[in-house]
């Protein structure tokens, strides 16, 4: 817990002081291929909402969450300014039964927000996002792998998303173009599964 708390913080830190530098502004090419047709999204650490506001101007109904009170608010900011409908919810992504986000989701997209979540807290992610699937769902998410941290706890790998999300194929996993470790990965909720009432 109170390595969690030292993350909030820092995360906290960058957002007062202005641009966090992994926010571009830009919405990558792999969440733009897959705007059509639009349906419902919910994005998990959603930062200042750049991409939650692309999906909504698109036609999407969106609620986007993250942990950061001060991202949430320029996220809103930056929502109310562009005309675009997005509910946009401070909370826990690994808590998502304790805030407003029943689905079911068409998409869910995490641009960075898992591979910094603790490993004991991950399960309860990718639970949360399967009761709130619909069938076919698909979820898109950028991830470090772990050799882009001194830890050896934190990042992500295609096998660990295989293991912890039941019920889901993984479609794709193509490396990014940094210079560390980078992966988008595509998962696939299998059709005949349905969205279960998390409530």
């Amino acid at each position: 817990m109170e390595q969690e708390e030292a993350v909030r913080r820092a995360l906290e830190d960058y957002y007062r002081a202005g641009k966090p530098p992994w926010d571009t502004g830009v919405t990558p090419p792999e969440l733009v291929a897959l705007v059509e047709p639009p349906g419902r999204a919910l994005e998990l650490g959603c930062g200042t909402g750049t991409n939650a506001v692309y999906l909504a101007r698109h036609g999407w109904e969106v609620v986007a969450v993250d942990l950061i009170g001060e991202a949430v608010e320029q996220a809103r900011a930056k929502a109310a300014a562009s005309g675009a409908a997005v509910r946009l919810l401070r909370g826990d992504a690994t808590r998502l039964d304790e805030l407003d986000a029943p689905g079911p989701y068409d998409l869910f997209f995490d641009l960075s927000c898992y591979c910094g979540i603790p490993p004991h807290r991950r399960d309860a992610y990718a639970a949360g996002l399967t009761r709130r699937a619909a069938p076919g769902a698909r979820l898109l998410m950028f991830g470090y792998g772990p050799e882009a941290f001194d830890d050896p706890i934190s990042g992500v790998t295609a096998d660990e998303l295989r293991a912890r999300f039941t019920g889901w194929d993984l479609a794709d996993v193509t490396p990014g173009t940094n210079p560390v470790p980078t992966f988008w990965f595509t998962l696939r909720r299998h059709p005949e599964e349905s969205a279960r009432d998390p409530r």
